[in-house]
């Protein structure tokens, strides 16, 4: 089962031989190298002289070749340069590294001299004890001065007439809005009202028959115009106005009054009522 899932697994087991035939095609391409600097000699994939190209000092083509002198001292001329550039590199990390530690220093000293801000208890207002204030001894009066005293009428005479002249005024005005409340007319509810007062047949004399309701006198009635309406077959109706005063006068009372007289008047009804 093991050699099953190593056989799915894409190990690269013989790497080592893939880096020996990559190690002997560069030493061909270099030429041959002493034993001594075959490390140094070994060079990168992406490296000039593994890409063909032409360094200074040497020149390109199939007829060039570069022997282990000129390759050796161009390694020199590189290791020297990386070496000058590392001590600038380092260099710049140790300026960093003062500029750092001066900070911090000043950091640390501002701290030291800073002080720490205390909380500031409110002031308080030193207040003096109020002196108790004795009050003024009375001095014993005198018996002259207790007479005086007992002259004096608080609720005296004067107060009595002021409230009888009050009282006189008050009855006084009542008086007069009476008066004038009395004097003032009152408003009489009226009301006009049309009858249709009927015969009994063509036969019947209206005049008499108007002269039987006009005969009709009460407090608050008021008699107006009449006339004479066709009802048809040659009868006619008596058409009267009248005002009457509501609270003296009702339409019950004009209708009882005008249907006693039988002989003339069949019935009584009321046309139209308005008030005024």
């Amino acid at each position: 089962m093991a050699t099953n899932f190593l056989a799915h697994e894409k190990i690269w087991f013989d790497k080592f031989k893939y880096d020996d035939a990559e190690r002997r095609f560069y030493e061909q391409m270099n030429g041959p190298v002493t034993s001594g600097s075959r490390q140094l000699k070994v060079m990168l994939p992406n490296s000039p002289e593994a890409l063909g190209q032409a360094t200074p000092g040497t020149s390109s083509g199939p007829g060039a070749s570069s022997g282990p002198g000129g390759d050796h001292s161009e390694l020199i001329v590189r290791i020297t340069s990386l070496e000058v550039e590392n001590q600038n590199l380092r260099g710049v990390v140790q300026d960093l590294q003062q500029a750092i530690s001066k900070l911090e220093a000043r950091l640390s000293s501002l701290e030291k001299s800073s002080p720490t801000p205390r909380a500031t208890a409110p002031q308080t207002q030193h207040v003096s004890p109020m002196r108790q204030v004795e009050p003024p001894t009375k001095k014993g009066a005198t018996p002259a001065e207790d007479d005086e005293d007992n002259d004096i009428d608080l609720f005296g005479s004067d107060e009595e007439e002021e409230d009888k002249e009050a009282a006189r005024l008050r009855e006084e005005r009542l008086r007069q809005y009476a008066e004038k409340k009395a004097k003032k007319p009152t408003l009489v509810a009226k009301s006009s009202i049309l009858l249709d007062v009927k015969p009994w047949d063509d036969e019947t004399d209206m005049a008499q028959l108007e002269t039987c309701v006009r005969s009709i006198q009460l407090d608050g009635l008021v008699w107006g115009a009449s006339k004479l309406v066709p009802v048809g077959y040659g009868i006619r109706k008596l058409q009267i106005q009248c005002v009457v005063e509501d609270d003296k006068v009702g339409t019950d009372l004009l209708e009882e009054e005008i249907t006693k007289f039988e002989e003339h008047v069949q019935s009584v009804d009321i046309a139209a009522f308005n008030k005024i």
